[in-house]
């Protein structure tokens, strides 16, 4: 009998374990979901859509993908726990059937300029090792080829206990080997600092001499430490300071003092500008900080190293004739023929790892880039793609691989590239999640998860699952859209103008001239890597009067929202004061009108250690961040609060008409609901905020700045096919107005509704920097003389 059970067992047919094929959801109600149920089958490619703001992030990244790797961070130690960051459990009723989760988010990289596309992934240290095995003359460990190590030495005598009150002094010596410029610190660049950009040496420091950005006479942090430091006298105009006094408040040492009863460390102005600015990523800084440190300091290639960041030992080492200075600087597409053209047995399990990371970087479309290139200046599609380049060659299967638009930057031309490196993870085992908008990715899905109907509190629900024929049928805002094709133009504008680049030469360009036509809609297009920023965003003039809108994000807490980015609750603020007659700073949940309990912050946030930290509505006001006294006050019958609840379309009504109308209020709103952000809240936190929505919410505020020209890089990032039609609307509107747009564009319907079309090429990197075609979209497409004409005459039907 036991035999015959044993026998049993072992007889094909289903096993128990092969029933767990779905990751199922029940009542999931993060962000704006709305109680959603789906299952998604496991080693397919699912595909999420719906229109930007519906909830597909929320479901994937904060629903799926964070209960995953809260569970992951669960096995670990207590000890280890405390070290990772805190994530709460999502709001949903029951997830099953998870797996490990990776998510490849489209969040730029890179805050310091230190970080280089090598040192974000495994590249350079793989390539210090190799240098430090085969390079002459040998110089020293890895480390002496990484320009983030400086070279250290030191000696001296340190105590020794041994047993029993034995103490011994022995003599010690330390050396490490850096590869770091001393010159530049590793940064590649020296700078300069203008110092009629930090003080007016008319006034005394008592009298608010300084003017750098945040520097207020209350601040003991700043203003505060030099006026009571003892060094310098704070009444005294500063252009009247003796040598001694100049040399300590620009150059003094680092030295304690007490402001205050309260210790603090006292330095030289220059040294503290260096610490608090410079040794940021410039890019990554709040707009009005970016332009502080633009004005104030100059930023020169460092003579010393030119560039390469590296000490003159690193630079003079080479592997034939070439340096790990040269190396870096390669296109990777040639260094891994470099790379495959050594023959050293000694370091071959090194050759083959590297040559797999570079040969990653060239299959995903990356081949252009090289190691130097700073990891702030890459866009977040290529941001994204450099991430997923540890995965391709991964053995591990049965993973949820979670994706956050992959094609974003991505030419037509790429696209069917990164839709082969999708279905080969899938291919191995795997559960892909993807976040998407463009047609050519949405048609690989084996599954499809629809979200809506609409957006914000609109949105939230499954509005369709199943195949992509299913939602071609499906009467769905993206089925009634997927087959959508824009039109060329019959006629164009006609321009009333250009803008002059001449000699262009920035990167990869090689020596450019072209007229960018005025007054017109105007896109620049090739394949990724083939020029487009460089020549838009280095090399206009700065006069020209341009008003660039790139990608870098939106920065903000939880405290920021819609209405205090655009400055939208400034006039609102005035005429609560206005009616009430009171101050304006009562109506700030950051000011004086916040609950004390929460001071502002509408939660108490109770830190439980290594467990998640909790988040718990404030008991005093209930959520509303205001002091119950300022809720007393109201205009139009709706205290500050109930304003902050409105969505953008209601609150545009609110204050365009009747008591409160208010034109400051009304024409920020306007603009919001032009870019096609009429279902976001007023006071809704920019953290959860999509990144479609992050940009659009930049182009409305930079809407009312005075200029004549738009530079506009990839707008449509984020934008589902239903939105690409409004937003062609608002260019035209902006240049129907007088003003003159150009577009960095991947998006064929953003090419067919162009007046000019400039194309750059043929190629990426080395093999492209030139001008491929300009001209109309209807000629380009009856030319198809390159890549992007033949992919827009397949667009077209022509």
């Amino acid at each position: 009998m036991s035999k015959a059970t044993t026998t049993d067992r072992r007889s094909p047919g289903p096993h128990l374990a092969d029933s767990h094929d779905v990751i199922r959801v029940h009542g999931a109600r993060e962000n704006n979901l709305k109680d959603v149920s789906i299952e998604i089958p496991k080693r397919r490619l699912t595909v999420f859509t719906g229109v930007s703001g519906s909830g597909k992030s929320s479901l994937v990244f904060d629903t799926i993908a964070a209960e995953s790797q809260r569970l992951i961070n669960e096995t670990y130690s207590a000890f280890l726990q405390g070290f990772m960051p805190n994530r709460a459990r999502p709001e949903v009723d029951v997830l099953d059937g998870l797996t490990t989760a990776i998510a490849v988010d489209q969040q730029r990289m890179g805050g310091d300029p230190r970080s280089t596309v090598g040192t974000a992934t495994d590249a350079n240290a793989m390539l210090r090792i190799l240098f430090s095995r085969l390079a002459e003359p040998h110089i020293g460990p890895p480390s002496a080829y990484s320009f983030n190590t400086a070279s250290v030495s030191a000696s001296g005598g340190i105590r020794v206990d041994r047993g029993a009150e034995k103490t011994k002094t022995v003599k010690a010596t330390f050396s490490r080997i850096g590869g770091m410029c001393t010159r530049c610190e590793g940064r590649g660049k020296v700078s300069d600092i203008d110092l009629t950009q930090l003080y007016d040496d008319s006034k005394s420091i008592a009298e608010g001499a300084f003017t750098i950005p945040g520097w207020k006479s209350d601040n003991v942090w700043t203003v505060g430490l030099y006026a009571q430091s003892g060094f310098l006298d704070p009444n005294k105009p500063i252009r009247r300071f003796t040598k001694k006094e100049m040399q300590d408040f620009l150059y003094g040492e680092p030295t304690k003092v007490k402001v205050n009863g309260v210790n603090l460390t006292y330095e030289g102005l220059i040294p503290k500008i260096q610490k608090s600015f410079l040794s940021k990523d410039k890019e990554a800084m709040q707009p009005h900080i970016r332009a502080f440190v633009e004005r104030a300091v100059t930023f020169t290639t460092c003579p010393e190293c030119d560039g390469t960041r590296l000490a003159e030992a690193a630079r003079t080492s080479r592997i034939g004739k070439v340096s790990i200075a040269d190396a870096c600087a390669m296109e990777i597409r040639d260094l891994a023929e470099w790379v495959r053209s050594l023959d050293e047995p000694s370091v071959a399990p090194l050759l083959t790892a590297l040559q797999g990371t570079l040969d990653s970087f060239v299959e995903i479309g990356l081949g252009y880039l090289s190691l130097d290139r700073p990891a702030g200046t890459l866009s977040g599609g290529e941001a994204q793609r450099v991430k997923m380049i540890r995965h391709l060659g991964s053995s591990l299967t049965d993973v949820t691989y979670v994706f956050d638009e992959p094609t974003i930057g991505l030419h037509p031309h790429d696209i069917q590239r990164m839709n082969d490196l999708l279905l080969r993870l899938r291919d191995k085992g795997n559960t892909v999640l993807v976040v998407e908008h463009k047609p050519e990715a949405i048609a690989i899905a084996d599954h499809v998860v629809d979200l809506g109907p609409g957006a914000g509190t609109a949105g939230g629900t499954v509005c369709f699952e199943g195949t992509v024929e299913g939602l071609r049928a499906a009467d769905t805002v993206t089925g009634r859209h997927l087959d959508d094709r824009a039109r060329l133009k019959e006629t164009v504008r006609e321009a009333t103008g250009v803008l002059e680049i001449r000699g262009a030469s920035a990167n990869n360009l090689r020596d450019v001239d072209v007229d960018i036509p005025l007054g017109v809609l105007t896109v620049v297009t090739g394949v990724a890597g083939s020029g487009k920023s460089s020549l838009l965003h280095g090399s206009i003039p700065s006069d020209a009067g341009v008003i660039s809108v790139d990608q870098s994000p939106i920065k903000g807490s939880r405290r920021s929202n819609p209405a205090t980015y655009t400055g939208l609750l400034d006039p609102i603020r005035k005429a609560f004061a206005k009616v009430n007659g009171v101050k304006p700073a009562l109506f700030s949940a950051n000011s004086e009108g916040a609950c004390p309990t929460c001071n502002g912050a509408g939660v108490i946030y109770v830190d439980l250690g290594m467990m998640a930290g909790v988040d718990t509505p404030c008991e005093d006001c209930e959520g509303k961040r205001f002091q119950a006294s300022v809720l007393e006050y109201h205009l139009g019958g709706r205290d500050i609060s109930e304003v902050l609840a409105m969505s953008v379309t209601e609150a545009e009504e609110f204050f365009g008409a009747g008591e409160a109308r208010t034109p400051a209020a009304h024409r920020i709103l306007e603009r919001l609901a032009d870019v096609g952000l009429g279902y976001l809240t007023l006071g809704q936190p920019l953290t959860t905020l999509s990144g479609g929505e992050r940009q659009r919410l930049k182009l409305a505020t930079h809407m009312a700045d005075k200029g004549g020209v738009y530079v506009l890089d990839e707008p449509t990032t984020g934008l589902h096919l239903a939105d690409v039609e409004q937003l062609l609307g608002l260019l035209d509107r902006l240049v129907d107005s007088g003003k003159s747009v150009i577009v960095i564009e991947h998006h064929q319907a953003v090419m067919a509704h162009a007046d000019w079309i400039i194309d750059l090429g043929p190629g990426a990197g080395h093999d492209g920097g030139r001008v491929v075609f300009e001209g109309t979209p209807t000629d380009l497409v009856a030319t198809r003389s390159t890549l992007t004409g033949q992919h827009l005459a397949t667009y077209v039907g022509a």
